[in-house]
């Protein structure tokens, strides 16, 4: 029987779970309730029940699985398998993950940033096309990604590589304070509420007719969702934001380009729900922003693998416990 591998997408509301055949294929998926109570301390324990629970129901046997691989936010270590300051799973301190899971379900265990294992997925299966050179950027609450290059996720001599939030891409003096510390991060004015603070600063000034200013001035509550179902229908000032969002993703894109060369960077995360809408336009300010060889090499791509991007890549993590490796 083909070995098979186990994904964990560890989140701070949800735990999913995927059993995938080593090419990738995702054969089962469930998800849990995150139980951070008490520091997070039942979040492991809980993890190893479903497993188990898991493999037993459908009378699995673990011989036949290479092992297992988990995305967990906070900083982790690879070869220790642990993970710390995680705070929205109450991870203040050092958590001993790996060793906790390989004994609890029988299986060797891997671990890495969340981010970074959507990346792997979606550069595995999804828009990356299996190639050596991808950048994955993603826009949700935050803006996160992961660099692979040459089959290798770039990690950096503090864990901090691929933080890809935290391209400046505004040095003016207005430029938006990020959580990090600095101002005028990518961060700042391209995750979701990125947009709608780049909303609230251009309707200061906007004077035209338009659903999204009205709905900032009366003190509603907007969405980048609303901003951009505005924009394609029509609403000129939402166009503006959408095209000054556009610019700054460009501009990091651009940035990216010139220094990596990948076959892609691929878009993934809620912001880029807006699909071709939003594609076409970084890729306009991508071709502004780099030289020709890049130009002509490197494509903008919208992410394919939704949701299931973080179980797919973090079981890739465990193709290591195979003499052939697929990834």
């Amino acid at each position: 029987m083909t070995k098979k591998i186990i994904g964990i997408d560890l989140g701070g509301t949800t735990i999913k779970f995927g059993i995938l055949t080593v090419a990738g294929e995702v054969q089962d998926k469930w998800a849990i309730e995150t139980n951070i109570m008490g520091n997070g301390q039942h979040i492991v324990p809980d993890i190893i029940a479903s497993i188990n629970h898991r493999l037993e129901l459908y009378k699995l046997d673990k011989a036949d699985f290479l092992g297992i691989g988990m995305g967990s936010p906070g900083s982790v270590d690879i070869v220790k398998n642990t993970v710390i300051g995680a705070y929205n799973l109450g991870w203040e301190s050092l958590q001993e993950v790996g060793a906790a899971i390989e004994a609890g379900v029988g299986l060797p265990f891997a671990i890495d940033n969340d981010a970074n294992v959507a990346a792997l997925g979606e550069r595995w299966v999804g828009a990356g096309d299996n190639n050596p050179d991808v950048i994955f950027m993603t826009l949700g609450t935050g803006v996160g990604g992961g660099i692979i290059a040459a089959g290798n996720l770039i990690r950096g001599v503090a864990g901090a590589a691929g933080e890809i939030g935290h391209v400046t891409v505004d040095t003016s003096a207005n430029a938006f304070a990020c959580t990090c510390g600095k101002a005028g991060c990518l961060e700042t004015v391209a995750s979701a509420t990125g947009v709608v603070r780049v909303a609230r600063q251009l309707a200061e000034e906007y004077e035209g007719e338009s659903t999204i200013k009205a709905a900032i001035d009366n003190g509603d509550a907007v969405t980048s969702k609303d901003i951009f179902i505005a924009a394609e229908a029509g609403d000129k000032f939402a166009d503006s934001v959408v095209e000054q969002v556009s610019q700054y993703l460009g501009l990091a894109s651009g940035n990216l380009g010139n220094t990596l060369n990948p076959d892609s960077i691929v878009i993934g995360g809620g912001v880029s729900a807006a699909g071709e809408f939003l594609r076409a336009r970084i890729e306009k300010y991508f071709n502004l922003y780099t030289f020709p060889q890049v130009r002509n090499s490197t494509k903008i791509k919208i992410a394919q693998l939704g949701n299931d991007a973080g179980i797919i890549g973090a079981a890739s993590l465990a193709l290591k416990y195979t003499e052939t490796e697929a990834v």
